[in-house]
């Protein structure tokens, strides 16, 4: 039926839907029965300026306008329309005005809605996933009518934030900066912000505070605290119970509920007096789906922005969990590569979102608009012992580096990495295998032990000053944090930690998400480690890896590799916490005090080069129609090729069937098919098992590129062959897409009043003439260009009094301005790019004058007479030596910045970098002097 409606049609429809969804009444003006419901969207209503496409009743009286657009629309600029409509209701019925118009204002093409409350301090547009509720709007309407601090919302209620009080929260400086900064956001109607502190420096904390100063001040009615994982869930949860607030040490659990989601069904109607929720991205997810439940595991297991799905998640309204659930999202450990496909989780709710990490990304900046608030690194944070600073200490091992050899007839163990189950077998031949395969393919238990024994008999070098046993090991062993590659991993660490060390199963645990399956909860053993003296080594894959607080670690060890510095700094992060000295020496008791922790390298990770992690799209402000030019001509480029899989995977989720259907017969091929093809080809993994699989045993890296290649230009061909779904392909883009930067950062270049462009140009240009013939007589440069157009006489003082003339009030002008007017009127006539110097005065005048045909830069000018000169003396048989030629070069410059040149300026630098006047004296003898008046006069006419 929909393909009869027309697009106006279509976006009424999907309205009316979202409207009832969302608790409204819809009905038509003629049948209109305002009292059937609290909310009552009124079609087509009746107002002094015309028909209202909607017209929103709470409570029997209108309130708001909604204005109607099809798809596709832009809608800022259909607010003077709502607005109009908001201001022209009839006086005779019953209604809420807020300065003479109703206050609320949307406008929506049922794809796309825009919100306006004329109850905020500023009234300014923003987007919403959908239609607030009507008990929402009766809420703030009554908050508004109510006056004495109760606002309606958190954008009108940030203005009765008290001064804050660093003393009597208890507050650290980088942390009473990061709360002023971020309320001024709020106050500033910022809807994003970014808090970039180091780790251990009380991020938690700070935010503990922010909650609290909201819901006790700004009148915020929930907010919601975004983990990284559920643990981290619980140990956010335990920072809030202990949070005593300012105003009179009780705890913040004793005035405000704070709740951890642990299941999937949630209904906001019994929610009013839950104040926090913390929860994970994924449980969010499915409670906004309104699943059943979430596996536990997936919930516990790992971090939903470390295992995002491998395409955007998308959501749709929950009545249960209306967009104005929250008033603030703080995103804890915000840095995580989550805005590509958990995006949509994040903007359905109308509400503040702040992030918090200790290692943004470029992603992280973009998605927070540019927003940092606050910037706290490592450094600060050891300046003001808020964070310890660290020691490398690098172990080396063979094997470690370069691989080994399992000797033919030797009777070798193999196990089966599911069940663990092991078999022995005698080879026939050597078994080669690389420093990659390692714990892989391969497991050395010796290169694992000759680690693991290399770090128990440094101890006592790496903390000279502990006690020592009889035979000089250590007598208490530094709470230490050993990161494996996987669980398998972990395992054989484990092993040999215990014999090693000598130690029983209490003092070395492995903390991964795998420890419960044996009856050990994770948290458990993490509070363990953190507590008691017992548990001295912890073995681990990246559980503790970010956010996980566990103070006393004095020793983070490196088994495995990373490659993302985020990850790493997040890793890293877990020894640089601060301990009182009472509470170290509780666990550790020779540990006089923690000044320092120590990072043991046995990979090189420390000496690797470290990446940002990236997204599949590399190629951001690369166009799609050049991407795909690039496969047509042969490209194998994996960033290419990512950057198209990425962008036809969003083409693929947005298209309709029709287009699908018209794409896939020119392709010969389905969509996903196609991607997913590009996507296999572009993992390392399926390339280094092509490799082997063609050399029958351990490939070279060579050889693993080649198979690389090789894979890519298979999975690529049905674009590279086809140039007609090429073309397809970006004609249906287009009509979809409209690319929205947000990692660049913007750089004001100017700013200044404005009118139509080419009026401007040609106004200020007449003026300029006017003003030259005005001043022919009165100043030197003139007088000089309008007697001898070529220049000749025309001295740097000369010019620079007429720039300092031409920028005085009223013209207040500079070459740049007037080059930038003759470009706008006829671009073709103007050569030279680039910031403009007082000498292009002269190519200025000499263009007014008719002088010349072609407005050219003077330093270009004086370019093309220095190699028009160099060619004359080429000619004449004069030659320059290398050191002759660069001096000149250095002439030249001066020159086309100067008009001419005298031999004490070459005392002077530049000159005086490369030996000065004495030096050209014996590049050009006696005939410097010459020289240099033939060049100002060849260069300068």
């Amino acid at each position: 039926m929909s393909e009869y409606l027309s697009p106006e049609q279509l976006a009424r429809r999907d309205i009316d839907e979202q409207l009832e969804a969302c608790g409204w009444v819809v009905q038509d003006y003629k049948t209109a029965a305002v009292a059937a419901a609290l909310g009552v969207a009124v079609r087509e209503a009746q107002t002094t300026a015309g028909r209202a496409d909607y017209v929103l009743y709470v409570d029997r009286q209108a309130v708001g306008v909604i204005e109607a657009k099809k798809a596709g629309m832009t809608l800022t600029g259909v607010e003077p329309q709502t607005r109009k409509y908001q201001a022209a209701y009839p006086e005779d019925r019953p209604a809420v005005e807020i300065q003479g118009a109703l206050p609320f204002g949307y406008e929506s093409t049922g794809t796309e809605t825009r919100f306006t409350s004329g109850l905020d301090p500023v009234p300014a547009s923003r987007r919403v996933f959908t239609f607030h509720r009507p008990e929402t709007l009766a809420r703030w309407l009554a908050d508004h009518a109510e006056g004495k601090g109760r606002e309606p919302g958190l954008r009108a209620g940030v203005k009765h934030l008290p001064g804050l009080d660093a003393d009597a929260g208890h507050l650290w400086p980088a942390q009473e900066e990061a709360i002023r900064n971020l309320e001024q956001s709020f106050k500033d109607n910022r809807p994003r912000a970014l808090i970039q502190m180091a780790t251990g420096s009380g991020k938690t904390f700070t935010a503990a505070n922010v909650c609290y100063r909201l819901l006790r001040y700004a009148g915020a009615q929930r907010i919601l605290f975004l983990v990284d994982r559920a643990n981290l869930g619980r140990q956010a949860l335990r920072e809030f119970q202990r949070f005593a607030i300012p105003d009179d040490g009780r705890k913040f659990t004793e005035l405000y509920n704070v709740r951890h989601l642990t299941s999937s069904w949630l209904d906001m109607a019994n929610e009013a007096a839950t104040k926090v929720h913390i929860c994970t991205i994924q449980r969010l997810h499915s409670i906004l789906r309104g699943e059943d439940e979430l596996d536990e595991a997936f919930d516990e297991e790992k971090s939903g922005f470390d295992t995002a799905p491998p395409e955007p998640v998308e959501v749709s309204y929950n009545p249960a969990v209306p967009i104005e659930s929250y008033d603030l999202i703080i995103i804890d450990e915000c840095h995580r590569s989550i805005y590509g496909v958990w995006r949509q989780v994040l903007e359905y709710f109308d509400a503040f979102l702040v992030g918090l990490t200790a290692t943004p990304g470029k992603q992280t900046f973009g998605f927070f608009d540019q927003n940092l608030v606050m910037e706290y690194g490592h450094a600060q944070a050891v300046a003001d012992r808020v964070n310890v600073d660290f020691d490398v200490f690098r172990i080396r091992t063979e094997i470690t580096e370069s691989g080994g050899v399992v000797p033919a007839g030797f009777v070798t163990e193999f196990r089966d990495r599911e069940t663990r189950k092991r078999r022995l077998e005698k080879v026939d031949t050597d078994i080669d295998y690389d420093a990659n395969q390692l714990d892989k393919r391969v497991v050395a238990p010796d290169q694992i032990r000759t680690i693991v024994r290399t770090l128990r008999n440094s101890l006592p070098e790496i903390f000279p000053d502990r006690e020592r046993r009889d035979d000089g090991s250590l007598r208490h062993v530094p709470k230490m944090l050993i990161f494996a590659k996987d669980d398998y991993h972990a395992e054989d660490i484990l092993k040999s930690v215990r014999q090693e060390f000598n130690f029983g199963n209490q003092e070395a645990v492995k903390i991964t998400y795998r420890s419960g399956d044996s009856g050990n909860k994770p948290e458990d053993l993490l509070q363990q480690f953190r507590t008691s003296y017992e548990t001295r080594i912890a073995v681990t894959v990246d559980m503790i890896a970010t956010g996980t607080d566990v103070k006393p670690i004095e020793c983070v060890v490196f088994m495995r590799m990373v490659r993302s510095r985020n990850f790493f700094e997040q890793m890293k992060g877990r020894g640089v916490r601060v301990i009182d000295s009472d509470q170290l020496r509780a666990v550790t008791p020779d540990a006089a005090v923690k000044d320092r922790f120590v990072i043991v390298d046995a990979v090189g990770v420390t000496e690797a080069e470290l990446h940002d992690t990236v997204p599949m799209e590399r190629k951001r402000t690369v166009s799609f129609d050049k991407l795909l030019s690039d496969i047509g001509l042969g490209s194998t480029d994996p960033d290419v090729v990512s950057s198209v899989a990425s962008r036809l995977t969003w083409l693929n989720r947005r298209m309709t069937a029709a287009d699908r259907a018209e794409v896939e017969q020119v392709a010969g091929i389905g969509l996903t098919d196609l991607v997913r093809g590009m996507v296999d080809a572009l993992d390392v993994d399926r390339q280094y098992e092509a490799a082997a699989a063609e050399t029958d045993g351990d490939p070279t890296p060579e050889q693993v590129k080649a198979a690389g290649e090789s894979m890519i230009r298979e999975a690529v061909k049905p674009l590279a062959g086809n140039s007609a779904l090429r073309e397809k392909l970006i004609d249906v883009r287009r009509s979809y897409e409209q690319m929205i930067d947000t990692a660049s950062r913007d750089r004001v270049i100017s700013g200044q009043f404005s009118r139509k462009a080419a009026d401007r140009a040609r106004a200020q240009v007449e003026s300029w003439r006017q003003f030259i013939d005005n001043n022919r007589d009165e100043i030197t440069a003139l007088q000089v260009l309008y007697s001898q157009p070529y220049g000749g006489g025309l001295s740097y003082t000369d010019i620079r009094e007429l720039a300092n003339a031409i920028k005085r009030p009223p013209h207040r002008w500079t070459p740049d301005a007037l080059w930038e007017a003759y470009e706008t009127l006829d671009k073709s006539k103007v050569r030279g790019s680039g910031h403009r110097v007082s000498t292009d005065l002269v190519s200025l005048v000499r263009y007014t004058l008719g002088e010349a045909d072609v407005l050219v830069s003077y330093p270009d000018l004086v370019n093309e007479r220095f190699e028009a000169w160099l060619m004359q003396q080429s000619n004449a048989g004069r030659t320059f030596s290398q050191e002759q030629a660069a001096y000149l070069e250095l002439i030249k410059d001066r020159v086309a910045t100067n008009l001419g040149i005298e031999p004490a300026e070459l005392a002077a630098p530049p000159f005086s970098t490369q030996g000065g006047l004495g030096k050209a004296r014996m590049l050009f003898g006696d005939d410097l002097d010459a020289l240099l008046d033939e060049l100002t006069v060849a260069l300068a006419a």
